[in-house]
């Protein structure tokens, strides 16, 4: 009886509890690594052009986005690499038949020409892409 005692009088102390809880500090660390994943992945590859403003714009998650981009020369590019009209048809066609369903933005200058940005639309209807947006910034107050 006395041996049953002593284990139970063990189980029982009232001391401070040798060991540090991580639990909490985990659930934090993987909040910071979902937002780094995020974060990294929201950038579409492209040149620099100065987009025109407006009041609401589209976050571009997907990886698999296509980016069109129309310089203030009337020069377009396709994920950063310079193509002519032909050969950004020529391209998307190729992408379109390996994934059907892209999504595809059009990055356009403020001071390029309309008709560039037209012509570049007028491939993407006779492809007939679905997912088309068009990238605007957010204007200044």
């Amino acid at each position: 009886m006395a041996s049953v005692k002593a284990s139970m009088d063990d189980d029982e102390q009232d001391g401070p509890v040798d060991g540090i809880n991580i639990t909490p500090l985990v659930d934090v660390l993987m909040v910071v690594l979902v937002m780094f994943i995020l974060t990294a992945t929201a950038q579409v590859a492209g040149i620099q052009v100065d987009l025109p403003k407006a009041s609401a714009s589209v976050s571009l998650s997907e990886p698999k986005t296509k980016a069109v981009s129309v310089d203030n020369d009337g020069q377009i590019f396709l994920d950063a690499y310079p193509v002519t009209l032909d050969e950004l048809e020529d391209r998307l066609r190729t992408e379109k038949a390996t994934h059907p369903d892209f999504p595809v933005v059009v990055r356009g200058d403020a001071a390029v020409q309309y008709q560039k940005v037209v012509e570049v639309l007028d491939i993407l209807r006779r492809l007939e892409l679905a997912q088309v947006g068009l990238v605007t910034g957010k204007p200044k107050n």
